[in-house]
């Protein structure tokens, strides 16, 4: 048996979560209030086993609020280590403009959320906690840019 080398640290084994970013004609964020945790979060959730983070977003956009949607660039990717739940990699998709009648179809199929809204940037930090309220920000710059963004902490390297 090959033994590691003395100084050789573990590879990472990070959980790893997608979410989609969906805005307004405001650039509004779509966020929804969870059942389960005391803050508000973006649509959304942890990738299964064999399963992409592209399409951990799109199944999670379809339990957590009833839509089909097809994501597919990336905005941002944020390397996030939670003091209790360790390492995190954290994808944000581009989820775009829902119509009226998307609006208008969304159902807590799932039972994880009990209301959605659209926040504005000035309103997003009271409504969730910091780490997430910097990723967001992050993800919606690199909506208005076109271009994805690579953070850690919710924050760009300096």
């Amino acid at each position: 048996m090959i033994q590691p080398p003395v100084n050789a640290r573990p590879f990472a084994t990070p959980r790893v979560a997608a979410g989609a970013l969906f805005v307004d004609d405001q650039d509004r964020v779509l966020m929804l209030r969870p059942t389960y945790k005391a803050y508000w979060d973006i649509p959304g959730g942890y990738v299964e086993g064999g399963e992409s983070p592209l399409d951990a977003c799109m199944r999670e956009v379809r339990e957590e609020i009833g839509l089909d949607i097809r994501v597919t660039e990336l905005l941002a990717v944020d390397w996030a280590p939670h003091p209790d739940e360790g390492d995190k990699v954290l994808f944000i998709f581009e989820g775009g403009r829902l119509s009226p009648e998307q609006l208008d179809a969304i159902r807590f199929v799932d039972g994880e959320a009990r209301e959605w809204s659209f926040v504005d940037m000035e309103r997003l930090q009271d409504l969730t906690i910091p780490r997430l309220s910097r990723r967001i920000r992050e993800a919606l710059r690199a909506h208005k840019s076109a271009r994805a963004v690579y953070l850690q902490e919710g924050l760009a390297p300096a």
